[in-house]
């Protein structure tokens, strides 16, 4: 069979549905600057769906470095990979900065987060070793595996006793080989909001031999007193081995990085193929991080804020009597039951009736008969949004439950 004439026949489990959600329900255009209401076709809509957890998106300061870096260096500065001809002084003082933020040795920048953690499970194990993780991991964590050509044990998600057994598994296939044995997490599931059992894992070292890479995407500037990750927030970042996270959340930027021993980061530095093998991070990208990393540690009401909105959020949204799940951390799932034509009929009227923009997550993301919205408070949004959005959604579930979506046509996109 050709294979153009395969993809045509199958556009895949999501794909399936683009002629029909293209443009609405999915890849749509929010235009404007980033804030809490911006605008989708033409009207004004308060906005839920973005990871600009510390408001820095559009911050003055913000916005005048990466201008001033844009307009001194141009984007193409410096040019080639860090290894070859990429290296500056700046992306060393990030790298030094970030480090001693996180509260390890050394870091070293990742130019996506996404690839970036695909190169690190790449670089650290061979043949021989063994990989233990969580099956509500990331996409990215999943995608490293798949190049993983060594046994890999996934245990149910934050199952303590399930996470013991694979480690019993992964410890008596390691001594066979000779190999090591990698635990990966995630600090904060991006989906669910609840954290990593970091304690918990950590703990378990004390019975089993092996390091622990965590994914703290959603953790950092976010989780913690000051903002370092999940790590902090638990007091066990010192027994976190390999501490990675990204720009694209709470720095509101591109990039990432991964923070560890000295020697664990030098390694790394001379074998990550993403990055050895690519441009190396644009400066003005550089500087704007520097940037967002003072604002962080400097004004510690950014994180105040965001957890006053999460918290009030949070709340009121189980006061209507909405399922949120068991999140730890400002993401906010909220969980209800109904078929796709449900969910798509009960977001487009969050959009168009109420003026609230959200992401959706269905089948096959999550089983069949599910709905996830998941909301994603940020320092900028007010408490008259929060209030507006939990009345919105109380009255949207109540017609869910009616079945008002299953046999009332709420509009065509």
């Amino acid at each position: 069979m050709d294979i153009f004439e395969k993809l045509r026949k199958d556009m895949g489990p999501i794909g399936q549905y683009q002629k029909q959600g293209h443009g609405y329900f999915a890849f749509p255009k929010l235009e404007g600057e980033i804030k809490p209401r911006m605008m989708f076709r033409g009207r004004e809509l308060l906005t839920w769906s973005l990871n600009n957890y510390l408001g820095l998106a559009n911050h003055p300061e913000v916005r005048k470095a990466d201008a001033e870096a844009a307009a001194q260096y141009g984007m193409a500065y410096p040019m080639g990979a860090r290894m070859m001809s990429g290296q500056t002084r700046k992306h060393e003082e990030l790298e030094e900065k970030l480090a001693e933020f996180v509260g390890k040795q050394s870091a070293y920048l990742l130019n996506y987060g996404y690839q970036g953690m695909v190169s690190i499970i790449d670089s650290l194990l061979s043949r021989n070793d063994v990989a233990v993780y969580d099956s509500e991991s990331h996409a990215c964590i999943i995608d490293g595996l798949r190049l993983f050509p060594g046994k890999r044990f996934v245990y149910p998600h934050n199952d303590m006793n399930g996470l013991r057994k694979q480690l019993g598994h992964a410890s008596r296939l390691a001594a066979k080989t000779g190999g090591g044995i990698l635990v990966i997490t995630e600090g904060v599931f991006g989906m669910a909001g609840d954290l990593g059992n970091l304690k918990e894992i950590v703990g378990m070292k004390s019975e089993f031999n092996f390091r622990l890479l965590v994914d703290d995407a959603h953790g950092f500037g976010t989780m913690g007193k000051t903002g370092a990750g999940t790590g902090e927030y638990f007091g066990v970042q010192d027994k976190v081995d390999l501490y990675f996270a990204t720009f694209a959340k709470s720095m509101a930027g591109i990039g990432g990085f991964i923070a560890a021993d000295e020697d664990i980061i030098a390694y790394l530095a001379y074998n990550l193929r993403s990055q050895i093998f690519a441009k190396s991070l644009p400066m003005p990208m550089v500087i704007g991080a520097l940037k967002r990393l003072e604002l962080i540690k400097s004004h510690p009401e950014y994180l105040e804020k965001l957890w006053s909105i999460a918290h009030a959020l949070q709340k009121g949204l189980k006061e209507a009597g909405l399922d949120i799940g068991k999140t730890q951390s400002p993401v906010t799932p909220v969980y209800m039951r109904g078929n796709l034509p449900e969910a798509t009929n009960m977001v487009f009227d969050l959009r168009e009736n109420y003026g609230i923009f959200c992401s959706i997550v269905v089948y096959p993301v999550i089983p069949k008969g599910q709905i996830l919205l998941r909301l994603i408070p940020t320092a900028v949004h007010t408490l008259e949004d929060v209030n507006y959005t939990i009345d919105a959604f109380a009255k949207c579930a109540t017609k869910l439950k009616q079945g008002k979506y299953d046999t009332e046509k709420v509009a065509q996109i």
